[in-house]
C-alpha cells in the first residue's frame, strides 16, 4: 500500500519559489531545496520527479501569483493613466522594498533558462501574454470611454508597457533607486499620454 505524504505539497513549492527567486535555477542544488523545505530527497523526487519537476511547480506558483495580483490591480473605475500609474508605482515599491533585489522570478527565468528551456518558455510566456492580454483589455475599455484616441494601437501600447515593467524590474534589481524607478515611470507614461498631458 503507498504511503501516504507526510507534508504540505504547497507549502513545499512556495519554500521552492523562494529558493528559486533568490539564487535562480543553476545556482540551486537540490540540497539547497531540501533544506528549505525541511523534506528529503526522496521525499522530494517522488513528489516532484527531478530539481526540473519542482521548478516548473514554483514557477507556475509565482506566475499565477503575480498575474493575478497585476490584474487585480487594473480592475479599477479610475482613469486608466492613474491604473496604470499605480500599477507601475506598486512595482517600482515592491522592488525597492526587498532588501535582497531579487527582481521578477518571470523576467530572472527568461534572461537565465530561455531560449533553451521549453518548460520555463511555457510558463513565463504565458505569464507575460497573460499581462499583456489583460492590459490590452484595459487599454482598449479606455479607448472606448474616450480616454485614449480613437485610432490608439492599444496593441503597441499594452507591449509598451510591458516593456517597460521589464525594464524597471532589471533595473530595480540591478540597484537603481526609487527616484531613477520613478522617473522612468513618468517618462513612460508621458509618452503613453502624450495627447493629454495635463491628465499626468
Amino acid at each position: 500500500m503507498a504511503r501516504t505524504r507526510e507534508f504540505d505539497t504547497d507549502a513545499v513549492i512556495d519554500e521552492a519559489v523562494g529558493v528559486f527567486w533568490r539564487k535562480g535555477y543553476a545556482a540551486t542544488s537540490v540540497q539547497d531545496l531540501v533544506e528549505a523545505t525541511g523534506i528529503g530527497r526522496g521525499s522530494l523526487y517522488a513528489a516532484f520527479g527531478s530539481k526540473e519537476g519542482l521548478y516548473e511547480a514554483a514557477l507556475t506558483r509565482y506566475a499565477e501569483r503575480s498575474s493575478a495580483e497585476l490584474i487585480a490591480r487594473m480592475e479599477s473605475a479610475a482613469p486608466v493613466h492613474e491604473v496604470l500609474r499605480d500599477v507601475l508605482l506598486h512595482l517600482v515599491d515592491a522592488t525597492v522594498a526587498d532588501p535582497e533585489r531579487r527582481g521578477c522570478l518571470i523576467t530572472n527565468t527568461v534572461t537565465e533558462r530561455l531560449p533553451g528551456d521549453p518548460v520555463a518558455a511555457r510558463v513565463a510566456g504565458g505569464a507575460l501574454d497573460r499581462n499583456a492580454m489583460a492590459l490590452t483589455a484595459l487599454l482598449r475599455g479606455a479607448r472606448a470611454r474616450g480616454e485614449l484616441p480613437p485610432d490608439a494601437d492599444v496593441t503597441a501600447m499594452a507591449d509598451f508597457v510591458m516593456t517597460t515593467i521589464q525594464g524597471l524590474r532589471v533595473q530595480g534589481k540591478a540597484g537603481a533607486d526609487r527616484r531613477r524607478l520613478v522617473a522612468v515611470v513618468d517618462l513612460a507614461l508621458s509618452v503613453l499620454f502624450i495627447h493629454d498631458r495635463s491628465s499626468l
